[in-house]
């Protein structure tokens, strides 16, 4: 670097303090991913702000927002360390045969679709190594470089510096086990109101929007809930007896098909929001991305062909 360079730009620690804190819109947070206390984090950004002669963030009670330049600086570092992140990826892709991809998706897409696919991917493309972790953090709060392809719900999918596209969509309706369904016998959604309802954190609100679909009032009682942190533990627990959850069509399409669970009435079916996959616009022409999100598509669109001609071969039949 020369000396010119050297000199125009703030400490690195500064800048990755910012990133974090920006990222997160909290110094605690940024703290907590970089290892440091809050007050490191604090006397960094200040640093900064005191190189820069500007003020980065507003400080409103224990909260810190972005000021107008914080925010225009913090998009401009943000992608400067994401373009670092590809760099020191490709440098080391160019020391070994082995491509590591990490994928970032959603627990329970990752067990009742991606997982058992994998092994075509892995077949067809043994010099990528697939690294999956499991998260539902949102993907803007993600430091630059943790991940190469993620999956998330639409409505949760950062506007900005991101390429997306859709993996499918999905259709909810009550599930429960058969044990459970010959215990409780079900004819209408008035039935479903009194009995154990089982809901995730990441889906809040899907049973009144499935009762108001159904021309219902809505869930008689919080006490008929059972919460979960994760949907795949809600589920789990319809599939182990503990009452009805609000099973996605297609990922429960196997436990249908192998009894393991019975969805008691057809309708309505709730139209869900899509899953989506998402690259980070400055990798998304990376070979090992490209090769990953093309299997991905064919994946997807096989399986939504095969749905189609499954559902109109047996329409409502369960």
């Amino acid at each position: 670097m020369s000396d010119a360079i050297h000199q125009t730009l703030p400490p690195l620690t500064a800048l990755r303090s910012f990133e974090a804190a920006s990222r997160h819109g909290s110094f605690s947070r940024a703290a907590d991913e970089l290892c440091v206390t809050h007050g490191a984090v604090s006397r960094q950004v200040k640093v900064l702000e005191d190189w820069a002669g500007i003020a980065l963030f507003d400080r409103v009670g224990k909260r810190v927002v972005l000021t107008s330049a914080g925010r225009r600086f913090a998009d401009k570092v943000s992608s400067a360390f994401g373009d670092i992140a590809t760099a020191v990826r490709t440098l080391r892709a160019e020391q070994s045969a082995v491509r590591v991809l990490t994928l970032n998706v959603l627990p329970t897409f990752a067990m009742r679709w991606l997982l058992p696919r994998l092994s075509k991917f892995q077949f067809a493309h043994p010099q990528i190594e697939l690294r999956l972790v499991t998260s539902d953090q949102p993907l803007d709060r993600t430091a630059p470089g943790q991940f190469d392809v993620a999956v998330r719900r639409k409505s949760t999918l950062p506007a900005r510096e991101f390429r997306t596209g859709i993996v499918f969509t999905e259709d909810e309706l009550p599930v429960c086990s058969p044990a459970f369904a010959t215990a409780n016998p079900i004819g209408d959604p008035a039935d479903i109101k009194s009995l154990p309802l089982l809901v995730a954190d990441t889906r809040a609100g899907s049973w009144d929007r499935w009762f108001a679909a159904a021309g219902e009032s809505g869930v008689s009682s919080e006490a008929a809930l059972r919460r979960f942190d994760h949907f795949y533990l809600a589920l789990q627990a319809a599939i182990d007896g503990l009452g009805l959850a609000l099973g996605p069509l297609p990922l429960i399409e196997e436990d249908l098909a192998q009894g393991r669970l019975v969805a008691p009435l057809s309708e309505p079916k709730l139209s869900a929001v899509p899953y989506c996959w998402a690259v980070r616009s400055s990798e998304a022409d990376d070979p090992a991305v490209v090769q990953f999100l093309t299997w991905l598509e064919e994946e997807a669109l096989a399986f939504r062909s095969s749905r189609e001609v499954a559902g109109s071969s047996s329409a409502g039949d369960w």
